[in-house]
């Protein structure tokens, strides 16, 4: 079966978007299957969210408090936010996704515009937390992948992408603990792939 087969199949047999939900740990991969999940569908029947929009904006803290914050907690996600937006998004309308900017740990001014589609797919380490967002994926993915490959992944894209020191990245990684309650408890909700 095609990719354009099904979602017109899907268009047909549910009405409501299918939304796909999927979570891993940091550096799991979750962003490269989802990214290609979303390119995989015709133009315009795809509409790919990162939950790492929702990180609370921290412009009112300085540099200093913005880099203490464990941004691996459930409480830096604006989740209930996400939730409302996968609601609207649902009923057909469209939504301003925030923009967070990795390197000031603060939202942009600006937001991106997200029209509805067939197919709605969110990832991030914490999709599976919060119950308002969880109840809403129709199809949930727990990408599970081996701890050592996950952190080499992890200061790759924190050095290369996000401004981060190695110093920050190994602070972050090994002295917050809610990364492994977290996301640990979020493969029980998900499928394994």
């Amino acid at each position: 079966m095609s990719v354009v087969y099904a979602s017109s199949v899907l268009d047909k047999q549910y009405g409501a978007p299918l939304v796909i939900g999927i979570a891993g740990g940091t550096g799991s991969g979750k962003t490269t299957i989802a990214t290609k999940l979303a390119e995989a569908m015709p133009e315009g029947r795809c509409v790919l969210i990162q939950h790492d929009s929702y990180y609370r904006d921290r412009s009112g803290m300085t540099p200093e408090e913005r880099e203490s914050v464990n941004c691996d907690h459930p409480d830096a996600l604006e989740s209930a936010l996400l939730a409302e937006h996968l609601a609207a998004l649902r009923d057909g309308r469209s939504t301003e996704i925030p923009i967070y900017d990795y390197v000031t740990h603060t939202r942009r001014p600006h937001t991106r515009t997200v029209s509805p589609a067939p197919v709605i797919i969110v990832e991030g380490i914490l999709v599976f937390v919060e119950l308002a967002v969880r109840e809403q994926l129709d199809v949930k993915l727990y990408v599970d992948t081996d701890a050592d490959i996950r952190l080499i992944r992890r200061i790759r894209r924190d050095l290369e992408r996000r401004g981060r020191t190695f110093q920050s990245v190994r602070e972050q990684y090994y002295t917050r603990s809610g990364r492994c309650i977290w996301s640990s408890s979020s493969r029980r909700s998900g499928g394994p792939i």
